[in-house]
């Protein structure tokens, strides 16, 4: 699924794999919030730590607007769609919100097609905390 010398391989394969038990229950024509409760479900029944409509430090006006859909073991985010087909704008919204949250990883999951899609998503522009400790 997810090549190994990926950062957190093991554990988006476990949360692709959590999605693609969703897909094949429920198929593709729900709302995104049914895929996102099933999904929740799943993750909790592997025994993954995750926060759903995690807030994230992103602030207009003083006020916190920013959320994922799931931030999953503290690391990686997950964007949820239930839509026909993936568009560009999609991953560049996932893409933006790793780099908002900097965070380093992330997966756009797409319920809303015959079959389950997911991209992966890095952030670039990622500001790694403790660059100069080789402890972390």
């Amino acid at each position: 699924m997810i090549k190994e010398e990926h950062k957190y391989s093991e554990l988006t394969s476990k949360i692709i794999g959590c999605a693609m038990r969703v897909h094949s229950a429920l198929g593709n024509g729900f709302q995104e919030v049914i895929y996102q409760r099933a999904l929740a479900m799943e993750m909790r029944d592997a025994g993954l730590s995750f926060s759903r409509e995690h807030e994230m430090p992103v602030y207009y006006k003083y006020e916190q607007i920013g959320r994922v859909d799931f931030l999953v073991e503290g690391v990686v985010s997950v964007e949820l769609k239930a839509i026909t087909v993936l568009e560009d704008v999609h991953l560049a919204q996932a893409i933006n919100y790793l780099e908002a949250y900097d965070l380093e990883i992330g997966l756009l999951i797409n319920f809303g097609a015959r079959s389950l899609q997911f991209k992966r998503v890095v952030n670039k522009k990622f500001k790694q905390k403790n660059q100069g400790n080789p402890n972390v």
